[in-house]
């Protein structure tokens, strides 16, 4: 059994534990919080046995195996370290880490100490992105891509009073490419590899945050638009055009649906049957590779691939 904490008490972190009790190879015992009450409220809400708000304590404790971090984005590469070096194996919200040089650090930590680290990228372990992957074929010769994903944050009223809030603050890696863009990034990466380039730009709110954003990556022979909002909504489908057809499905961070049309008139509907949480695919990951039972290079090679196209649209603004 890998018994695992978790750091970050936001709704993120109740699903984790929720998709948790569906792997029965894991238990999550023990809540982290700075705030000790907070702490505690928590493990009571969610079920777990125990809190703390001693970090070093947690981590020296002979009853947790691994780590889940679902804190702001700017402080989980200090986190992560700290797991890795207390010799425990770590799972961390994506993104990752804002930087690829971060992420080849931890890399690094994790190789030196013989532990896991993994980003959970709830998509990238979804069995329906795979079901998509095997379709495509079926389009010919791919030439464009449409992926999106819009969801206005309800917490973005707070920042139109004036207010700070950790998901829009650019000291703590917030926005919405790092929150929301990294999924149809990533959802790019692993239908067709990492882009030869990538230009966009986003829409700067106030306190310096991106409230929005596009992108064009560009491949040999194929352009894939990206699209990426906490500030606005959409319900549009994403989209894949070959020379023999077009697949259309419902959402890029967790497909149930899609329809393939082809050239020839012919039209095929395709329904993904899986969890009603999604994150149970990437724990089931982590749990196997915690277990010796995968390999963990490819996991990680999609993870600095998506950073680079990340840090690409962070530089470009």
């Amino acid at each position: 059994m890998i018994r695992i904490a978790t750091l970050g008490t936001s709704t993120i972190t109740r699903l984790f534990i929720e998709a948790a009790v569906d792997v029965p190879t894991v238990a999550v015992t023990t809540a982290y919080s700075r705030d000790a009450e907070r702490a505690a409220q928590f493990a009571g809400e969610t079920g777990l046995s125990s809190s703390t708000c001693d970090l070093d304590r947690l981590l020296s404790s002979a009853e947790i195996d691994a780590v889940y971090i679902a804190s702001p984005n700017g402080v989980h590469a200090r986190q992560a370290r700290q797991v890795i070096d207390a010799g425990k194996h770590v799972l961390i919200e994506k993104p990752a880490v804002p930087t690829v040089g971060e992420f080849v650090d931890l890399i690094s930590a994790a190789t030196n100490a013989g532990v896991v680290v993994l980003e959970a990228m709830r998509n990238r372990y979804d069995p329906a992105l795979t079901a998509i992957a095997d379709l495509l074929p079926e389009l010919g010769v791919l030439r464009r891509a449409s992926l999106s994903y819009c969801q206005r944050s309800a917490r973005y009223d707070k920042v139109l009073a004036g207010e700070r809030v950790n998901i829009f603050d650019p000291a703590l890696a917030g926005g919405s490419l790092l929150d929301l863009g990294v999924y149809p990034i990533a959802a790019m990466i692993h239908l067709f590899g990492e882009p030869d380039r990538v230009v966009g730009a986003g829409i700067p709110i106030t306190g310096g945050a991106d409230g929005a954003g596009a992108a064009l990556a560009v491949y040999d022979g194929m352009v894939v638009d990206l699209s990426y909002s906490k500030i606005t909504a959409s319900d549009r489908v994403d989209e894949i055009q070959g020379e023999s057809g077009t697949l259309t499905f419902d959402h890029v961070a967790e497909p149930g649906l899609a329809r393939l049309r082809l050239l020839d008139g012919s039209v095929t509907d395709h329904s993904f049957a899986g969890p009603r949480n999604n994150m149970v695919h990437e724990i089931r990951r982590f749990a196997s590779l915690v277990e010796g039972t995968a390999d963990v290079a490819t996991d990680h090679a999609e993870t600095v691939a998506t950073l680079r196209v990340v840090e690409q649209l962070r530089t470009a603004g």
